[in-house]
């Protein structure tokens, strides 16, 4: 990222809308919300990544020369506003829930407040970013879920929709749970681990199986998984991985790290039979491996059946989410900023459809955890001048079903603050942990959702309620609205 100057990753209406505001001199301080409306892959959840990028691509925001020479070529943009453009730097404030945090509909990701013509121009980027790393993030956790504690490695570099997907999927991935990747690239750029066995082509190329083995063995007989379905995985790819091990273990050769690979076929069954020559042979520590299209269904569903695997190594269904591969995020205008009253003006989106109508206002999230247990309760979304403290009782209510209310005594209950402030002023105060770091941070987050909410089937919703204040807000302007539609009908 930070080699690439991504200015111009915008759409051209962000643009002509700058050009709109810069002619009507209007660059008022606004408040533009980045957030899902759905959990993606029916989950109960999702898992926030990509901050990182986001502030890489917002640290090197500029229009070169050659920027500006592609602009003005299109004929549509005037010499003043591409000057203006010429000297172009964020100068806004930025906060954002960190990633590897789970996070559910309707709550802002990211705040932006910043003058109107750069909060404008950073949509596109900003949920290209988030869309797709908080999205893969979400799949590899569900997988990492389903895989009950055995290891999973991303494989899907080769299936990505291209190089940025790969790379960056790769990271999102292990932010979701993943061990590691096959994508050496990400290796480098994110210190993240990086493994992998050998191709079906490595068996091919010698004149026999077990002399593709035994060179293999050579080379890593500290990482030791042989591929054994080449030609036929029972009758010749165990037995033959067998009789590698044994003569690794005659010379004295250290099995550190051994085991096969099962790349197709029945994987339970083959799975259980592997284990069962291996085991007779002496070799009950050789792991069995497993890939073939996998997913957390088909995961869950070789747990069930009591398949003999330890490791799983997925690649398509996870690197492009394949039963879900959009996020769906949304960036809406939340207020303007009146410097005469020096109060921020919110703003709403009526639609015909409820779940498009937006929160307005700027706004902050408290999330709020059931003190005996460290589970999540739910999430409340407020102005942000509202201050909720742990030793007062405090009531949450549904804001749709506004009669379903809960009450929660004094103490029973801890609170945390969710949006964190990334950039004051354009300049960045937030330090990003390292991948490593946050996926250590997504598995403790996981731990405060409860079982019935990382379930795969009809998962229990995790609610977003509105504090009294902004619910009295929100459906004040939408009457309003409502009263101005019925004015004009007449």
């Amino acid at each position: 990222m930070s080699k690439r100057n991504l200015t111009l990753l915008t759409d051209l209406y962000e643009l002509t809308m700058m050009q709109g505001y810069y002619e009507q001199k209007f660059n008022e301080t606004v408040v533009f919300d980045a957030f899902y409306r759905s959990n993606p892959s029916g989950s109960g959840y999702a898992i926030c990544a990509g901050l990182a990028q986001i502030i890489e691509y917002v640290e090197n925001l500029h229009f070169t020369d050659g920027d500006i020479e592609y602009l003005r070529s299109l004929g549509i943009f005037r010499e003043d506003f591409l000057d203006y453009l010429a000297h172009f730097r964020f100068t806004g404030d930025i906060y954002a829930i960190p990633e590897g945090t789970v996070v559910f509909p309707n709550e802002p990701l990211v705040k932006i407040v910043a003058p109107v013509m750069e909060a404008q121009l950073l949509e596109p980027a900003l949920l290209n970013i988030i869309n797709h790393q908080s999205l893969i993030a979400t799949k590899a956790s569900r997988v990492v879920y389903a895989a009950e504690g055995d290891g999973i490695m991303e494989f899907g570099l080769r299936r990505a929709q291209g190089p940025d997907a790969g790379i960056y999927g790769a990271r999102a991935a292990v932010i979701g749970g993943c061990i590691g990747t096959s994508n050496v690239l990400a290796g480098q750029l994110f210190d993240i681990p990086v493994k992998g066995t050998h191709a079906h082509s490595w068996i091919m190329s010698f004149d026999d199986e077990l002399t593709a083995f035994r060179a293999y063995a050579h080379l890593y007989p500290s990482a030791c998984i042989l591929l054994v379905d080449t030609y036929n995985t029972l009758k010749s790819g165990v037995p033959h991985a067998i009789q590698v091990f044994q003569e690794m273990r005659d010379a004295g050769i250290p099995l550190s790290y051994y085991g096969i690979r099962l790349d197709s076929g029945d994987l339970a069954y083959l799975s259980k039979e592997a284990r069962k020559m291996l085991d007779e042979a002496g070799f009950t520590d050789a792991v069995i491996s497993a890939s073939c299209d996998l997913d957390e269904y088909l995961i869950a569903s070789l747990k069930d059946q009591d398949a003999a695997i330890t490791s799983w190594g997925v690649g398509t269904n996870l690197i492009t989410s394949k039963d879900c591969p959009a996020f769906g995020g949304v960036y809406k205008l939340a207020a303007i900023y009146d410097r005469q009253t020096d109060t921020y003006v919110p703003k709403i989106k009526r639609s015909e459809n409820s779940e498009k109508i937006t929160n307005p206002g700027n706004k902050i999230i408290y999330r709020i955890y059931k003190k005996s247990t460290g589970k999540i309760i739910g999430d409340l979304l407020a102005l942000h001048d509202e201050v909720f403290v742990e030793d007062h009782n405090l009531m949450i209510f549904d804001p749709v079903h506004t009669w379903k209310k809960t009450y929660l005594d004094a103490g029973t209950f801890t609170l945390r603050k969710l949006l964190e402030p990334v950039f004051r002023n354009g300049e960045c105060v937030y330090t990003n942990p390292s991948v490593m770091e946050i996926r250590e941070i997504c598995r403790q987050e996981q731990d405060t959702l409860w079982d019935e909410t990382r379930r795969f089937a009809n998962p229990h919703e995790v609610y977003m309620d509105l504090s009294r204040k902004l619910f009295d807000m929100k459906y004040h302007l939408l009457d309003n609205l409502n009263e101005i539609n019925e004015e004009a009908d007449q």
